[in-house]
């Protein structure tokens, strides 16, 4: 019996990616949109980091984490795009085992580390709006080093031993995975194997990776807004919101993305929604994140502007 699963699980060589395979009319036109999304999400983030270590001003915590957030949405986007693109332009929707998993393994590694990249930033604004007295000595540089590389590298050691785990399945077919990229849950459907040992460690990591610092992020928003409120002028209430408020779009889309996904489309009735909430979640969300940065943040506006000036290009009335 030990044999013949073995052999069942040589013959699965590759899964074929669904994805928008039931949409062949907008096969051109989906490539044209996401090949515009891709280089519009690189471009707007890798301006974000180039203006960062460009500008001394910005070199600041709150723009160090902005930073970490700008390159790990590069990378989380090209994890993904790149092959959907691939299938659309050549009509292969097919994908090896390994590249499978390879996949899973850098996408699930970076949306761990975006949860607390995240929560790394709602506290590293809590201290500057509610400890301002202690901001500079309690959010030093090493103390920003090590959350951010913190955040790094207990994501890709979380997904690692996930990735261990579900290696150990059994996949004899059929081999179809119904989505555009090597989700964790549509490939263990497809095994034929045990599958309750990794669900539970699908679920510890889940757990350990969103409640924690969704909670964190939770509780420093609060602290936030009620030290807000209680500053007399209006001037300086709007002005500290100014502060955080491109931060909490961010984590609203982000957590909100995450909660209907996970969440809402355990119902059957829901799962036709899971490609298109999908979208948002891998897709979207990358491409905003430099646009809700860059346009609501005046330094990075000012900092922009001056690069764009020194070309010759005179932009002082979008400062104003």
């Amino acid at each position: 019996m030990a044999d013949r699963d073995w052999g069942n699980q040589m013959a699965i060589t590759e899964f074929i990616l669904l994805g928008f395979g039931d949409l062949p009319d907008l096969q051109i036109l989906l490539f044209l949109m996401f090949q515009v999304i891709y280089m519009a999400t690189v471009a707007g983030n890798t301006l974000i980091v180039v203006l960062i270590v460009a500008d001394q001003h910005l070199h600041t915590p709150m723009y160090f984490f902005l930073g970490n957030l700008s390159c790990l949405e590069t990378c989380y986007t090209s994890t993904i795009l790149p092959r959907l693109l691939a299938s659309l332009l050549t009509g292969d929707r097919t994908i090896s085992v390994s590249g499978c998993f390879t996949q899973l393994y850098f996408y699930g590694s970076l949306g761990c580390s975006e949860c607390y990249l995240l929560a790394a930033m709602s506290y590293d604004r809590y201290l500057a709006i509610c400890k301002p007295l202690h901001y500079s000595t309690l959010m030093n540089s090493r103390f920003c080093l090590q959350l951010a590389a913190g955040s790094w590298l207990n994501g890709f050691l979380a997904i690692t031993i996930f990735v261990l785990f579900l290696s150990e399945l059994i996949f004899c077919g059929p081999n179809e995975i119904d989505h555009f990229y090597c989700d964790a849950i549509p490939l263990m459907e497809l095994s034929c194997s045990d599958t309750h040992q990794v669900i539970l460690v699908d679920f510890i990591i889940a757990c350990v990776f969103t409640l924690p610092p969704f909670l964190l992020t939770l509780t420093s928003y609060l602290c936030i807004i009620s030290t807000i409120l209680r500053i007399p002028s209006t001037t300086g209430r709007q002005k500290a919101f100014s502060t955080c408020s491109s931060h909490l779009i961010v984590v609203t889309i982000f957590y909100g993305s995450i909660m209907t996904m996970y969440l809402l489309l355990k119902h059957d009735k829901l799962k036709d929604l899971n490609n298109v909430l999908s979208l948002c979640y891998t897709v979207l969300t990358p491409l905003v994140n430099p646009l809700i940065y860059g346009l609501r943040n005046r330094e990075v506006k000012e900092t922009l502007c001056k690069g764009v000036t020194l070309q010759g290009t005179n932009c002082s009335s979008s400062t104003n």
